[in-house]
């Protein structure tokens, strides 16, 4: 497997294709999109991207990409990586363009659902049989359970990956003390290793650290798909609990794109049933209402309650609250895992 540190060093140095997803060559075309986005979504956009180029649209469209941790990949954005368009895990990294005046403030109108075009909900990675019998967010705290969850200084998926025990344990923020004291003791006592991204989180437990990854729920899909092909060590099974978060993963064209009508037509693309049957197919949740219902039996679990990030305020207040530099859980790694 391809790393993502190596797909992004790749992207950002030359003008060419990085990938050829399937074996067929992305670069070609007479017009160019700079695609960055964060770690996870490169199997999405491995089987969206060449469909894209079969339309009559994206025919004469060649792709470069680059991935990595969220939070990193927009800071290279910031600092005049060329980009056409950003796929980002969280909107804070979408945000940041704006302040830096790359992107529309108005980004979020420009496309359908809030220019989310899939997402996921934070899953609970285990070993194959569930060894632990990990089944709830309280198994995480027993004694000697090894939890693997990247640094939410550098990584989107971490923040989802803590919102989801932390909304679970504070009613939805009602009781913020509470969600922080869960926080707390998992990563002062649980929580061993500190990935980049969820792509290292991810290829750190299949190496066999730890004895759950929080993860999203496509991530688990893809690594389940991969049980035949891999060594006893490294095969997985999946628990979504019954109270999770529901993850949203904007995309946003970049003013200083040299093709603005190409990149606009590239994120048109992924709301379309097509695409959004592709991101189902890739383990990512659909946000097209009808592809929703056609493909629900990809997504098993039994859900009672889904908080998003509405439910605590918004990302705006949210981010600052807890993941800023002065934030409550910031605070809580600074002291407890030495970040």
């Amino acid at each position: 497997m391809m790393t993502a540190a190596l797909v992004a060093s790749a992207a950002a140095c030359g003008g060419g294709s990085t990938d050829t997803p399937g074996g067929v060559d992305i670069s070609s075309g007479s017009r160019h999109i700079n695609l960055v986005a964060y770690a996870t979504p490169k199997t999405g956009f491995d089987k969206v991207i060449p469909a894209f180029r079969a339309t009559t649209v994206g025919s004469d469209i060649g792709f470069s990409q680059s991935y990595g941790a969220s939070g990193d990949q927009s800071r290279k954005v910031a600092r005049g990586l060329p980009t056409d368009v950003v796929n980002f895990s969280v909107a804070p990294d979408v945000t940041r363009l704006v302040k830096a005046g790359l992107v529309a403030e108005d980004w979020e109108k420009q496309a359908p659902n809030k220019s989310v075009p899939f997402g996921s909900v934070v899953a609970l990675v285990v070993r194959e049989g569930n060894p632990k019998n990990i089944r709830s967010w309280d198994d995480l705290l027993r004694p000697g359970i090894d939890v693997v969850t990247p640094n939410p200084g550098s990584s989107g998926s971490a923040k989802w990956n803590l919102l989801a025990p932390y909304a679970a344990k504070s009613s939805g923020g009602k009781d913020p003390e509470a969600g922080l004291a869960y926080v707390r003791e998992l990563v002062r006592d649980h929580v061993n290793v500190l990935p980049k991204s969820g792509r290292e989180a991810t290829t750190a437990f299949e190496k066999g650290q730890g004895d759950v990854l929080i993860s999203y729920e496509n991530e688990a899909i893809m690594l389940k798909r991969k049980n035949p092909e891999v060594s006893q060590s490294e095969r997985i099974d999946y628990v979504v609990p019954s109270e999770t978060f529901r993850i949203d993963n904007p995309v946003a064209v970049v003013d200083t794109s040299d093709d603005i009508a190409a990149a606009r037509d590239f994120v048109a693309y992924l709301f379309t049933p097509e695409a959004q049957r592709l991101w189902a197919s890739a383990g990512f949740r659909p946000v097209d209402a009808a592809v929703k219902e056609e493909t629900a039996q990809l997504f098993p679990g039994d859900i009672s309650q889904l908080w998003t990030i509405d439910d605590l305020g918004g990302w705006k207040a949210t981010d600052k609250k807890l993941f800023g530099s002065d934030g409550e859980i910031t605070a809580i790694y600074k002291k407890e895992a030495g970040s």
